[in-house]
């Protein structure tokens, strides 16, 4: 299938390792030109430098910590004056720390705001007169299928990413009729750093291995495993696509079944 976007211009945050990456990669190999950012530059370059090896795709990087509003508003600008438009941008930042609602302090809630809400705000606000001034855009936030069934132990994840999830959602509706879509994607159990970080926290606080944690989760979606990074990048790619133009306003789950709701 041709996706029809080859050529386009996609931004794409948390880049560096993990479900970003995998974006990425998967964007590169349909021909689009990456604006590429996360907060460690080595990694970044590393990844771009991959990138460009493995699919000959033009990579432009800067290190952004999307969580500080300055930072994010210089990464969308940047990518702009150097490309001359934006096309598609993926919203994608790491996860805020585990922890109940009794053990979290108000710059945890802060922080998570920041970097799982607010972070997205900045970012459309700096991309999207660039769509609108073409007539075309995509944006994809990644988020977590926490927004429609709550992780018990992940307070500030449940909270922030609920909220950008109606935020998405409205945007999506203001922004239709310009041709510019918006979407979500709900993030299961994909075998990521984050992920493998969060075993380990939950392991510690329940007496269990890593693996023995990870095995219950598993245990837990109809499909007896985690998920692969490229399995959730297929879809994002999709989504950005010309083959997604009647696809807006969306929360769709990756999770091999985890979510159990019907909606």
């Amino acid at each position: 299938m041709d996706l029809g976007i080859e050529g386009r211009v996609a931004l794409v945050c948390g880049a560096s390792k993990g479900l970003g990456r995998a974006i990425a990669f998967g964007l590169a190999r349909e021909g689009v030109r990456l604006a590429i950012c996360a907060r460690g530059r080595t990694d970044l370059e590393q990844t771009a430098a991959a990138i460009r090896a493995d699919t000959g795709a033009e990579v432009w990087t800067r290190a952004t910590d999307v969580a500080v509003q300055a930072e994010a508003v210089a990464f969308v600008q940047e990518a702009g004056q150097h490309y001359g438009t934006v096309d598609i941008l993926i919203n994608n930042a790491g996860g805020p720390p585990a922890g109940t609602f009794a053990e979290l302090a108000e710059e945890q809630w802060q922080e998570a705001i920041r970097l799982n809400f607010l972070s997205s705000v900045w970012l459309c606000r700096e991309a999207v007169p660039y769509m609108e001034k073409q007539q075309w855009g995509r944006i994809i936030n990644l988020t977590s299928v926490a927004v429609k069934q709550p992780i018990d132990g992940l307070m500030l994840s449940n909270a922030a990413r609920a909220g950008l999830t109606g935020f998405a959602k409205t945007l999506a509706n203001e922004l239709a009729a310009a041709n510019i879509l918006v979407n979500n994607i709900c993030s299961g159990y994909i075998l990521t750093d984050r992920v493998r970080d969060l075993a380990e926290t939950v392991a510690g606080t329940k007496g269990l291995t890593p693996a023995e944690v990870v095995r219950g989760w598993e245990q837990s979606i109809p499909m007896q495993r985690l998920g692969r990074p490229e399995e959730l990048a297929n879809l994002v790619v999709f989504l950005a696509s010309e083959r997604a133009s009647y696809i807006t306003g969306t929360s769709i789950q990756v999770d091999g079944g985890f979510y159990r709701g019907l909606l």
